[in-house]
Order: structure tokens, then sequence, then C-alpha cells
């Protein structure tokens, strides 16, 4: 009898051994020395793209992190930044958090009037890991950047914003832009007003987001508009409508 149930064991260990091989070879087991949630594959570097190429941005967390409630209780209007470089990740999320699509008709982070989706958002990056500076549009449908081109004018971009510095200290800024015509095609004059809530919305998401991610950023709404869109060259027939520099806290 003792025979049978050691024979028994043996073969239930080996049955064993031979499932945990097939789950880490499929992936769904962290082998020791393995971080979870971390890939031993260097980030690729877009640091020597041409403009017009698209670049992937990291999956957003759409699950985890901190707790709305602890959110809204540390955003601040921060406007003094650490040296370092923001993440490319960090981009991903707060891009994400901005207008960002979460779910298969295409709504997003932020409420739109009609869904017509005035919006446009772009990044001009200062110093972020992986992508050289220079100006980026967000593209919601693919979660990528589209390189624009190469030079962030941050200082240009300063000057027109009453030198502000927190514009060349960020990392990043993060450029909200409208289209009017979209929305006020639908509703007229008073899709003026749609636009402008719009642009509250996204903002405020920003601005919770970077709590989140313990970044500071604040918002810049004091500028000179035709200086400010002489100096990023949008596409008419886009008006920029706010900016929010993002840097590490210091």
């Amino acid at each position: 009898m003792k025979k049978y149930i050691v024979t028994a064991l043996i073969i239930f260990a080996l049955l064993g051994a031979a499932a945990l091989v097939l789950r880490i070879s499929l992936g769904t087991v962290t082998p020791a020395g393995r971080v979870s949630g971390q890939d031993s594959t260097p980030a690729p570097d877009y640091s020597h793209t041409n403009p017009g190429t698209m670049i992937p941005l990291p999956p957003p967390d759409t699950q985890g992190g901190m707790s709305l409630n602890r959110a809204l209780t540390l955003r601040r209007s921060v406007r003094q930044y650490g040296p370092g470089p923001l993440s490319l990740a960090h981009v991903s999320q707060l891009l994400w958090s901005a207008q960002g699509i979460t779910n298969e008709r295409g709504f997003r982070t932020a409420p739109s009037a009609g869904a017509t989706l005035p919006l446009e958002m772009f990044l001009m990056a200062n110093r972020v890991e992986g992508i050289r500076e220079g100006i980026y549009h967000y593209d919601p449908v693919e979660h990528a950047l589209e390189f624009i081109r190469e030079g962030a004018p941050a200082a240009e971009l300063a000057r027109a914003c009453l030198s502000q510095s927190m514009v060349t200290e960020g990392g990043a800024v993060l450029i909200f832009a409208a289209d009017f015509d979209r929305t006020t095609a639908r509703y007229g004059e008073r899709g003026i007003r749609y636009v402008y809530n719009e642009i509250g919305h996204a903002s405020q998401n920003v601005h919770l987001q970077a709590a989140a991610l313990d970044l500071g950023t604040v918002v810049i709404g004091a500028y000179r508009d035709e200086e400010v869109e002489e100096v990023l060259q949008l596409d008419e027939p886009l008006r920029v409508l706010y900016l929010m520099p993002v840097g590490l806290l210091p």
C-alpha cells in the first residue's frame, strides 16, 4: 500500500513540475529574479525618427494607481520642477488622461458635447526619455505620438507665455488646442462654450493624473495668443487654449 502512495506522490510531483514549466514558457508565472510588470528588454529609442513617424506609447494603466480621493487631496499647482526627465510611460498616462479612448465606441476620458471631439493634444518634449526634443501630436486612436518637428522651442514659448519659467523647466509641456468648427457646426455659437467646458474637463484630468504619478503641473492661460501659435506652428483652424508644463517634483 505504501508503495502505491509513494508512486502516486512522485507522479503528482512530476505533473506539477511539468505544469510549472509550461506556465513559465507561456509567461503566466513570474520566475524568480524577474520583477513582475517589467521587461528586461530595453525600451525602444525613438530619438532618431523623422517627421511623420508614429511612436507607439506604452499602454496606459487603467486598473491600479492612487485612489481618486487621494489624488484630489494632493492636487496642487506646481511651478518648480526637478531636473530629471519624464519617462515615456509618464507621457503616455498624462495624454491618455486628457483624451484617451476608453471603450470600443471611441468615448474619451473627458466628456465632449455631442461627441464632437474638438480637442487636439500636442506635446513639446523638453526632456523625455527615448524621444528627441521636439513637437509631437497625440493620436488617441492609435495611442501614439506623431513626430511633427525637431527642436523644442521652450525659450520662445516661455516668452510668449509672459516669461513663465515653468515652460522651460518642465520635462514636457502638454498643449491643448481646439477646432471650434467641429462643435459649432452642430450647436452654433453655443458650441464655443462647450469647447471651453471640454478643455476644463481634460485639464483637470491631467492635474489629477499628475498627482497620482507624483509629478507636478500647472495650467497656463496667460499668454499672447498670436505669439504662441506662431511658435508652435499648428495647422489651421486649431487654436491653442491651454498649456500644462509637467515635471518631476523638486
